[in-house]
């Protein structure tokens, strides 16, 4: 193979890799997002600023939800006060933001009991093939649809408290 057509190959293939699902990726320039609500029981989750609520979803959770999250595998959602710790462009679940669980305190108590606290507890979408999986389908996470974490994605910055209630 001679050098111009390795070039070519190789400019066709950057070319195509740039040409990637930009659509998912939205911006936002309205007023910050400076918590977050989540209700279990009502399946409901708030975007506020301050008092005011921004955007309100519908979102599924864990297998099991009713209960806080103690163990690793107990497909609960956990309840209490995080953060948004980070942010992954490339989830399985098409985007996702990392909440903050298990704090000091929930992972005493799960080594205490002889068990692992977990982690990984996201906000994704479903990335399509998770529709249809019933109401409540994750491992523990807080998931809406595709459309809507592109929307969530782009509000809510890391460090934003998300208030977890029963």
């Amino acid at each position: 193979m001679n050098r111009r057509t390795l070039f070519l190959g190789a400019s066709a293939l950057a070319a195509l890799a740039a040409c990637g699902d930009s659509s998912k990726f939205l911006s936002y320039s309205g007023p910050q997002v400076t918590q977050i609500q989540v209700f279990k029981g009502k399946r409901m989750m708030y975007l506020l600023h301050g008092d005011t609520v921004l955007e309100s979803y519908k979102i599924s959770l864990g297998g099991d939800p009713i209960g806080p999250k103690h163990f690793e595998g107990d497909g609960k959602t956990p309840e209490g006060l995080y953060y948004i710790n980070r942010r992954n462009p490339n989830s399985a679940y098409y985007l996702s933001i990392g909440i903050s669980y298990p704090n000091p305190q929930q992972v005493a108590y799960a080594a205490a009991q002889g068990k692992k606290a977990g982690g990984d507890i996201f906000l994704h979408g479903r990335d399509g093939k998770n529709k249809g999986r019933g109401r409540d389908w994750t491992a523990g996470c807080i998931a809406v649809k595709d459309k809507e974490i592109r929307e969530i994605y782009a509000m809510v910055r890391e460090n934003t408290p998300i208030f977890i209630f029963p």
